[in-house]
């Protein structure tokens, strides 16, 4: 039976987890730059936390989509 969480051939931006990672990216973002100093380590970890949710996705689509085609 076909793993129905990701697409055959990891076509990870069309998953709706990714798609929420990406918003959360987002509006990150604009929080950070608009509601804390630049030179804030806070606005550091914030960014790098919300991008590596969506790195997440993408390695983990690119492992499903090889590990399948063993």
């Amino acid at each position: 039976m076909p793993n129905a969480f990701l697409p055959q051939l990891g076509h990870y931006e069309e998953l709706i987890a990714y798609k929420k990672a990406e918003c959360i990216y987002d509006v990150t973002y604009f929080f950070v730059n608009h509601y804390l100093s630049k030179g804030d380590r806070t606005v550091d970890q914030m960014l790098q936390a919300a991008r590596s949710g969506k790195q997440n996705i993408v390695e983990g689509s690119a492992a499903a989509t090889a590990s399948r085609e063993n």
